[in-house]
């Protein structure tokens, strides 16, 4: 379900895509319009009542009116949705944000589309470019393209790492023993 079709946020032009996917309408719940929304990355989770949202390719702008958990869910109530047939018709579209309604994050956070098209040094030399950001359950991995063709998959933990300039669209890491064969 990740979009690459967007321009490369990280790299050192200074272009940003327009839209990010942030997840997708999944079933609807209950009677009154609410509907399951998977999102793609747990920092999306500051969606908050107000917000706008844009649905499916034609990137339909809708505004959220209630927002609540559901297990891994989030369970999303519309403007204009009230009934169970009108959420129903929301299944599995795509839900996306611009880029400039995001929320600010942490400096020690970042979106998934700001890493992509990033630079990859270790201590000595350019490693490649930051091509996809996988999520697996324990911590995400990043998918390297090296300056050789090559993937490289690098997990997204403090040992490896080690620094995320957005500034200079560079990544610097440690290369753990057996990461780099």
């Amino acid at each position: 379900m990740a979009e690459n079709k967007a321009v490369k946020a990280g790299s050192l032009s200074e272009a940003k895509p327009a839209f990010v996917l942030i997840g997708r309408f999944q079933r609807v719940h209950g009677v009154k319009g609410e509907i399951t929304l998977r999102l793609l990355d747990s920092v999306y989770l500051r969606l908050r009542p107000g917000r706008k949202l844009y649905l499916g390719e034609e990137r339909k702008p809708v505004v959220v009116s209630g927002v609540r958990p559901k297990n891994e869910l989030l369970l999303i109530r519309l403007q204009g949705i009230n009934a169970r047939e009108d959420a129903a018709e929301l299944t599995n579209l795509d839900v996306y944000s611009k880029t400039a309604e995001l929320p600010k994050l942490s400096p020690d956070e970042f979106y998934p589309h700001e890493l992509i098209g990033l630079q990859v040094w270790d201590e000595t030399k350019l490693l490649g470019v930051l091509e996809e950001v996988l999520k697996t359950g324990a911590n995400d991995v990043y998918l390297v393209r090296k300056t050789d063709g090559r993937e490289l998959l690098l997990p997204a933990i403090p040992d490896v790492i080690l620094e995320i300039d957005l500034d200079q669209a560079r990544m610097c890491v440690h290369l753990l023993e057996g990461l780099d064969e």
